[in-house]
């Protein structure tokens, strides 16, 4: 279950259970960047390509999803309406932050994010979880028909990418159980989330994070 945090950051109930763990889904007011300054990202190009942080910090290249199983690392991914993904896997403690956009959905890149897992920690699929955060909702996210016909529907539609990326994950192994979704839009929600639709070049990004615990 998703709740807010008084640091404004939203987090999962179920992940609090893992003491290792550091996560949370940025929210315009969190500021996440002053209270984790060692953050791993990517320049984000709306890709299926994975990239290992191995413990770096700062920007490590160009990319959709950031692996991570270093005691002290945190990996991060920035959105304003693309669907930021979190995924641990309980049994390796590590973790990856993907961005998933209609580009990165199209492309599969949770899908891809869960195979770097696999071939990188040795994960299984079964022992993940998976929290996708806050994401422009199928209530605002109308698309054209270019871009409905990525997804094999014809003309315009409301696409619903917490849907379509919780279809993946299911696809790949991972445990109905375990796949936990907010229900929140940014572009509903003006208070709380910055959305590039509804505040086009004056939208600021969102910060979403995951790593382990420094020994």
């Amino acid at each position: 279950m998703f709740y807010k945090d008084d640091r404004q950051i939203y987090r999962v109930s179920e992940l609090d259970e893992l003491a290792w763990l550091v996560h949370g889904f940025g929210t315009r007011a969190a500021e996440v960047r002053a209270r984790f300054p060692n953050l791993a990202t990517v320049k984000q190009v709306h890709s299926d390509r994975c990239v290992a942080a191995s413990g770096r910090a700062g920007m490590l290249g160009h990319g959709d999803a950031l692996l991570e199983n270093v005691p002290g690392g945190l990996v991060a991914v920035k959105t304003a309406d693309c669907l930021p993904i979190l995924l641990v896997d309980e049994r390796h403690r590590a973790v990856a932050a993907v961005h998933a956009g209609w580009r990165g959905t199209a492309a599969r890149i949770a899908q891809h994010a869960v195979d770097a897992m696999r071939e990188t920690f040795g994960t299984d699929p079964a022992d993940l979880h998976a929290a996708l955060g806050p994401g422009i909702g199928p209530c605002c996210y109308e698309v054209g028909p270019e871009v409905a016909a990525q997804f094999g529907v014809h003309g315009r539609t409301h696409l619903d990418l917490a849907g379509l990326n919780s279809g993946q994950l299911l696809e790949t192994g991972v445990s109905p159980a375990r796949v936990y979704q907010s229900g929140l839009c940014t572009m509903c929600r003006a208070a709380e989330f910055h959305s590039f639709r509804r505040d086009k070049e004056a939208a600021g990004r969102m910060y979403s994070f995951a790593g382990i615990v420094a020994q």
